[in-house]
């Protein structure tokens, strides 16, 4: 029985000792961890957020574009018809989203939900006015249409307000 007492003696503090070690080192490795992930995360923070910024410059120069006085003038060509004009709006606005889709990766699901909301809506706009003239309007009257629906609007256009979303989006980052 002494011999047994004897061991426990060893044993006891031993296990105590080994298991404040392990207690020890257990948590010093969680800590470096961490630490890795977060140098990790700022290299890579370093990386993404120019990226980020430059998507959020493109979509607002894009939601710019797409604004329909800039966008009338920019496409309105001498002797085009309404229809002619109705075609190449549409076909403006989604070629310039097609050229800004990747920008989708580097924006928030709330921001890219209000792009293509705000396109569509712009687009829905375009087609209402071209539906309200004559089927031999001009240009010119198409142009106005659209200008007079969008002055009537008692709300910002959608544009405007997905502008006004990116740049609280923007400030929170950065």
């Amino acid at each position: 029985m002494d011999g047994f007492i004897e061991i426990l003696k060893i044993i006891l503090p031993a296990v105590a000792v080994f298991f404040a070690a392990f207690l020890i080192v257990k948590r010093f490795l969680e800590n470096e961890d961490k630490r890795r992930e977060h140098d990790l995360n700022k290299g890579n923070q370093s990386i993404t957020s120019p990226l980020r910024l430059q998507a959020y410059e493109r979509i607002i120069i894009f939601l710019e574009r797409i604004n329909p006085n800039s966008l009338l003038v920019r496409v309105n060509k001498n002797g085009m018809n309404c229809h002619q004009f109705h075609m190449e709006l549409i076909k403006t606005i989604k070629s310039e989203f097609e050229h800004n889709l990747s920008q989708q990766i580097y924006m928030s699901h709330a921001s890219w939900e209000l792009i293509k909301t705000t396109k569509e809506e712009i687009i829905k706009l375009i087609n209402v006015s071209s539906t309200k003239l004559l089927p031999n309007a001009t240009s010119n009257d198409l142009a106005i249409m659209i200008l007079n629906i969008t002055a009537s609007l008692e709300k910002k256009l959608p544009n405007d307000i997905a502008i006004e979303f990116i740049k609280k989006e923007v400030r929170k980052l950065f």
